[in-house]
């Protein structure tokens, strides 16, 4: 990914997953925005954006964080809004064990609180170890959590899989947590 794909991409989450004001644009209630608009309202508010240029980040972005709709007029992003949005997900049935990637540092709270969401909607999980230690590894010094999922879900917690295979959950109480 070229250093101006992976600005673009930066530029998109931001405007896609949280803050969509800062450039005027409004997002409908599933996350989507026009990309027509899109394209109209970073002028000069941010990157140049062209069609031929969101087609390529929506393609090449190894997490697959964005989406274009069927005919191409929308784009939204698949998953980490701190923003409200219906992303129109299923529940579903999660594997036996899922995996979250954080820095050690957070280790302490984790155990103590669970995983909570944060500013995003969501927890999200790693199907598994490698992609949690990516994950991990923007955070600082990487930790890989193991998730009793199939445990979690039995006790009636739900579980999401996003358009780009990340699972969500509301949040994952401690005793549900072990370190890998």
């Amino acid at each position: 990914m070229t250093q101006h794909i992976k600005q673009i991409s930066k530029f998109l989450s931001l405007i896609l997953r949280h803050n969509p004001g800062k450039i005027g644009l409004t997002l409908d209630e599933q996350g989507w925005a026009e990309v027509d608009e899109l394209m109209r309202l970073a002028q000069g508010r941010g990157p140049h954006l062209s069609r031929e240029l969101i087609e390529e980040v929506v393609a090449t972005n190894d997490k697959q964080r964005f989406a274009l709709s069927e005919d191409g007029r929308l784009i939204r992003a698949n998953q980490g809004h701190s923003i409200a949005v219906d992303l129109g997900l299923v529940p579903q049935t999660p594997p036996a064990l899922l995996y979250h990637g954080t820095a050690d540092k957070n280790l302490p709270s984790i155990m103590a609180q669970g995983l909570l969401p944060g500013r995003r909607q969501h927890v999200h999980l790693s199907a598994d170890v490698e992609t949690a230690v990516k994950v991990g590894q923007r955070h600082g010094r990487p930790i890989v959590l193991k998730v009793q999922t199939g445990a979690m879900h039995a006790a009636g917690h739900l579980f999401y899989k996003s358009a780009n295979g990340v699972w969500l959950v509301a949040a994952v109480p401690a005793p549900f947590i072990a370190p890998e």
